[in-house]
C-alpha cells in the first residue's frame, strides 16, 4: 500500500468517526432505549456463526435471542434496571437442522435463564453490572465505564470490549451497538454485531474458536422468524419471554 493510499485511508476514518469516552444522559437514554426498551419486552435476534481458530473451519451455524424487559420503577435519568434470558442454538451449517449431538455427546444451547443488568450514569461515563447464575455461585460482572461512543456520519455506534477471566472461561468479546436515528422502524434502527474468541465446548473438541453474531432488535415475538419460534417452542419455552420481575429472578437464583 502506497504512503498516499495510507493517508487517505486515515484522514478519511478520522474525518468520519469521533471516539470519545463521554456520556451524558442524551446519550444514555438513548442507549438504554436501544438496548431495554421502554417497558415491554424486546427481543435482539441473533445470527450467526462459529469457527475453529485458526483454520477458519466452520462449525456451526448459530441462531438466537436476547430477550428484555425494563423494569421502570426502578429507571430514571442516571439507572436503568433490566431483567434479560438469552439463549443461542447451534445449527447445522449444511442442513440448518438444531444440532442436538455430536462426537457422542449432548449439545447443550448457550442458555442464560436470567440476567439482571444494571445500567448507570455516573459523571461522563456508563458502568453496567451483571447478576447471573445460581446459589451459591451467583455471580456480579461490573464493567469499568469501558463504554466508548462514536458518531459516525448519521449514526452512533456503542462499544464494549470485555476481557472475561474466570476459572473455567476466558475469553474476550466486543459489542458494537449500532443505533440510526433516521431509520423508519425499529428493526433498522437498533442493530448489533457481537464477537467473541474463546474455547469450543467440548462436544465440538474444544481448542480456540472465533465466534460472530449480527443482531437486529424486534418488538414483538410474532415477528421473530418462523425458525426461531419454533426452536423457542419446541426447546426453550422459558426464553419466549425476559423474566417477569425480581421474584422470579429470586427463584431462579434458588
Amino acid at each position: 500500500m502506497s504512503a498516499k493510499i495510507l493517508l487517505f485511508l486515515i484522514f478519511f476514518l478520522f474525518s468520519q468517526t469521533v471516539l470519545s469516552q463521554s456520556f451524558n444522559a442524551k446519550l444514555f437514554k438513548e442507549f438504554t432505549d436501544m438496548r431495554v426498551g421502554t417497558g415491554e419486552p424486546i427481543y435482539w435476534y441473533c445470527i450467526g456463526e462459529i469457527y475453529e481458530y485458526p483454520s477458519g473451519k466452520l462449525v456451526a451455524k448459530v441462531e438466537g435471542i436476547d430477550t428484555a424487559r425494563r423494569i421502570k420503577s426502578e429507571s430514571n435519568a442516571t439507572k436503568v434496571l433490566q431483567l434479560s434470558r438469552k439463549i443461542f442454538f447451534y445449527r447445522d451449517a449444511k442442513t440448518n437442522d438444531l444440532i442436538r449431538e455430536s462426537n457422542g455427546m449432548k449439545v447443550e444451547p448457550i442458555a442464560y435463564p436470567y440476567q439482571q443488568i444494571t445500567y448507570e450514569l455516573k459523571g461522563e461515563k456508563l458502568f453496567a453490572t451483571v447478576i447471573q447464575g445460581k446459589a451459591p455461585r451467583v455471580q456480579k460482572i461490573e464493567s469499568a465505564g469501558d463504554y466508548y461512543v462514536r458518531n459516525f456520519g448519521d449514526n452512533i455506534i456503542f462499544s464494549t470490549p470485555l476481557f472475561l477471566n474466570f476459572p473455567n472461561y476466558k475469553a474476550y468479546e466486543n459489542y458494537d451497538f449500532f443505533y440510526s436515528p433516521k431509520a423508519k422502524n425499529n428493526q433498522s434502527k437498533y442493530q448489533l454485531t457481537w464477537n467473541r474468541r474463546g474455547n469450543l465446548p467440548p462436544f465440538f473438541g474444544g481448542g480456540d474458536s472465533v465466534f460472530q453474531l449480527v443482531s437486529n432488535r424486534v418488538d414483538k415475538y410474532s415477528d421473530l422468524p418462523k425458525t426461531m419460534r419454533d426452536a423457542l417452542e419446541s426447546d426453550g419455552k422459558l426464553w419466549m419471554n425476559p423474566p417477569k420481575d425480581l421474584a422470579e429472578i429470586a427463584e431462579l437464583q434458588k
